[in-house]
């Protein structure tokens, strides 16, 4: 057992660290309190056309940004020029309706599956690629909000 901790106590330094943010997204967060928001149109999930994107997903990201301490920043687009900024780390978060399947995943990040539509397509969040720890808290978010029940429309 002696001889395993000089390679264990390496590792578990490491892992604490984990999971980290390559391009600094969580320490970048906690600076500026700027969320960077893509926005597409998709209708019944996000309405891009006012200045104040409205919809079920702008509301979440509302709400995280409020539950990290941040202010968003909108920027509305095509789903193909958001996941390219998503891809240079203009972004932090899209959204748009996106599916789980979504072909954009090659190049962004993606949230937790937050919904179900009755097709029983799965909703995610686009995220800057590899920003681990900014996509744990996101999920953790998600979660969260997905536990929280929802009040009766009667």
């Amino acid at each position: 057992m002696l001889r395993c901790w000089p390679v264990l106590l390496p590792l578990l330094t490491v892992a604490c660290g984990l999971p980290r943010d390559p391009e600094k997204t969580t320490d970048r967060l906690a600076s500026t309190h700027e969320l960077r928001v893509g926005v597409t149109d998709n209708r019944g999930w996000v309405d891009a056309s006012p200045a104040e994107p409205s919809g079920v997903e702008p509301d979440l990201v509302r709400l995280f940004a409020q539950r990290i301490g941040a202010k968003v920043i909108w920027a509305k687009g095509s789903e193909a020029s958001l996941a390219q900024q998503l891809e240079h780390h203009e972004l932090d978060l899209a959204i748009g309706g996106f599916d789980a399947k979504t072909p954009w995943k090659s190049v962004a990040g993606v949230s937790q599956p937050f919904a179900k539509t009755a097709d029983k397509k799965k909703h995610v969040f686009l995220t800057a690629p590899g920003e681990n720890q900014f996509i744990l808290t996101l999920d953790r978010f998600l979660t969260e909000q997905m536990r929280v029940p929802k009040e009766s429309s009667s």
